[in-house]
């Protein structure tokens, strides 16, 4: 399988005055991409990651962006100095779960270009900080429109 999906990452209401970015690459040689500045309002990361076929013969995913091992993949947003904003008080990454994708989703989406693979994560943090680690509550993907 030599196919690409489309995922796009909602972040919403980020902590404002604090940039945001999609990591690119991993280890000491990874890039942030798409870096944003947080007005309060939603910020929107695309990528794309290729599409596999695990060893339990669900959908698995690779490229640039995705991180982890087999079984348990995952994007990272980078928070503050990690995105390129050295006087930010924050060093964070936030770790969005690429889990509960199925084989139904992605046999739709492959077969309509014009749909994405989309999540929307919180920005914010219960203690009013950017949202970092694992994404908790992840209510997990879902078929959307290309914007």
């Amino acid at each position: 399988m030599n196919q690409e999906i489309s995922f796009c990452i909602i972040l919403l209401a980020p902590v404002t005055g604090v940039q945001f970015a999609l990591q690119k690459g991993s280890g000491n040689t990874y890039e942030t991409v798409q870096t944003q500045q947080s007005a309060g309002t939603d910020l929107i990361f695309t990528f794309p990651a290729k599409l596999k076929t695990g060893k339990d013969g669900q959908p698995d995913f690779s490229g640039p962006f995705v991180q982890g091992p087999a079984g348990e993949r995952f994007v990272y947003i980078d928070i503050g100095a990690m995105a390129g904003q050295p006087a930010s008080p924050w060093s964070r990454r936030l770790k969005v779960p690429l889990r509960g994708i199925t084989t139904e989703m992605v046999q739709q989406v492959t077969a309509n270009s014009s749909l994405i693979l989309e999540t929307r994560v919180p920005g914010t943090g219960k203690d009013g900080t950017p949202n970092c680690a694992t994404v908790k509550p992840f209510d997990g993907w879902q078929i959307a429109s290309k914007s």
